[in-house]
């Protein structure tokens, strides 16, 4: 038999379906991360340019600009809802081509949008409006995207398929803050703040279109195929002795199992968006670091992100998935007080304090490789696009879409610079006892139709 790999040397045949559906499929979810970490990067320009009327102070402005970005991650369980729904009914491969188009052009709009200065107080209405259809379209990318991986993935190696979309997640956030950081030091502190942060949002254009290319050119997926060829037969009435159609997931079970994938996330969706997003501006208004230095900050915790990421997943295909992201979730929680000491020690060194947030990165990777993968392991194909969507979502919603808002509002009102550290081991403490309920050979078992 010929191998993928031959093929590919060989050129007599186009890439495998499984590389086509893991290149279409990671494309769409770099986009949306990529400009949500634009988003977080620039939070503070945001927030003077839409969300500072007179006299309101920067603290008020940022915690509007977080809770317009909350915002935006509380529609997404309704995108997760209603795109997996079409998912799961019509297909993965419309379902994603249809997402894609709305991420594309809400986030171009962004773009474009006048300011408060010179539209007044429609100004971040219309932004909050752009960042309601890019919540809904987040809310469809994941579980289509995990779904065409996963389902595409030869034996074995789901772990290693899934763990692409937590590293597009990365190479997403680490594009934004290349972006961001390129744009600092080439532009005037002016010019960034008068047009020069328009342009991030502006070229997800240009990659919205290729990744459209991309996924009309997407083939649906093999397990989606065999539950509509079995319709037909549910359609009939047969009895079940006589039918080769799986029964429908019960609601009860689906719905548990979305609580419970909520729960084991939960420590990844704190932990990753306290680190890897929210960092910037922590460090910017409570640390009193330079906007430049913030952004070092954090492609230093992208990189260690995106390098234990699919390492993560690859050793998840061999060990289990519970024993990577347990260890995972332990290690952010151990880590997150002395990383907060080191980076707050104006004693620590800059090369100290990098190997710090590169260390907490890659220990929230361990718990982003295998996510994907045993999040498609809990659900039946006729449910796994909506089921594994919402448990993402809901968890990435309350404590991802929140972490920004709760942890600048609470250093208001506390006073205490360590309330990033208590955020992220509560959540991690939860999600530990959540994953200790994995069985240890879902990873050998095949996906469910």
């Amino acid at each position: 038999m010929t191998t993928p790999v031959h093929n590919l040397v060989k050129g007599t045949t186009r890439p495998p379906r499984s590389l086509r559906a893991l290149v279409a499929g990671s494309v769409g979810n770099f986009i949306e991360w990529y400009e949500f970490g634009v988003y977080g990067y620039f939070a503070t320009i945001i927030a003077a340019n839409f969300f500072t009327p007179d006299g309101g102070s920067d603290v008020e402005a940022l915690v509007k600009t977080y809770a317009s970005f909350a915002l935006a991650f509380f529609f997404r369980p309704i995108g997760a809802a209603v795109f997996g729904r079409l998912g799961d009914r019509m297909g993965r491969r419309p379902t994603l081509i249809l997402v894609i188009l709305l991420m594309t052009g809400a986030t171009t709009l962004i773009g474009l949008l006048p300011t408060y200065a010179t539209l007044g107080a429609a100004a971040p209405w219309l932004l909050t409006l752009l960042r309601i259809v890019q919540g809904l379209s987040a809310g469809g990318e994941f579980g289509g995207a995990v779904s065409i991986m996963t389902e595409f993935a030869p034996p074995g190696r789901r772990g290693l398929y899934g763990s692409w979309q937590s590293f597009t997640v990365a190479l997403g956030l680490l594009a934004g803050a290349g972006m961001a950081a390129l744009l600092a030091t080439a532009l005037t502190e002016p010019q960034l703040n008068d047009w020069g942060w328009r342009l991030p949002f502006l070229l997800t254009l240009p990659l919205g279109l290729a990744a459209l290319w991309l996924r009309l050119k997407l083939e649906e997926t093999p397990s989606f195929q065999r539950t509509r060829t079995h319709l037909p037969e549910r359609a009939e009435g047969r009895p079940h002795a006589e039918s080769t159609a799986p029964a429908p997931a019960p609601a009860a079970e689906v719905a548990k199992a979305i609580a419970l994938g909520a729960g084991r996330l939960m420590g990844w969706s704190a932990a990753g968006y306290t680190f890897l997003v929210v960092m910037p501006s922590y460090l910017q208004s409570t640390l009193n670091a330079s906007f430049q230095q913030a952004l070092i900050a954090t492609v230093l915790a992208n990189l260690g992100f995106a390098a234990s990421i699919i390492p993560a997943g690859v050793l998840s295909d061999r060990v289990g998935r519970r024993a990577v992201m347990v260890a995972g979730a332990v290690l952010v929680a151990v880590l997150a007080f002395p990383l907060m000491h080191v980076l707050q020690d104006s004693g620590s060194s800059t090369t100290t304090k990098g190997l710090a947030v590169f260390v907490a990165g890659a220990a929230v990777g361990l718990m982003a490789g295998p996510g994907p993968a045993m999040l498609s392991e809990m659900f039946p194909t006729s449910v796994r696009y909506t089921g594994l969507g919402l448990a993402y979502s809901l968890a990435n919603a309350v404590f991802s879409g929140c972490a920004g808002l709760i942890i600048t509002e609470a250093i208001k009102r506390t006073g205490n610079i360590d309330i990033p550290a208590h955020y992220v081991v509560v959540t991690c403490a939860v999600s530990t006892l959540a994953l200790l309920s994995l069985r240890g050979d879902d990873h050998r078992r095949a996906l469910r139709d």
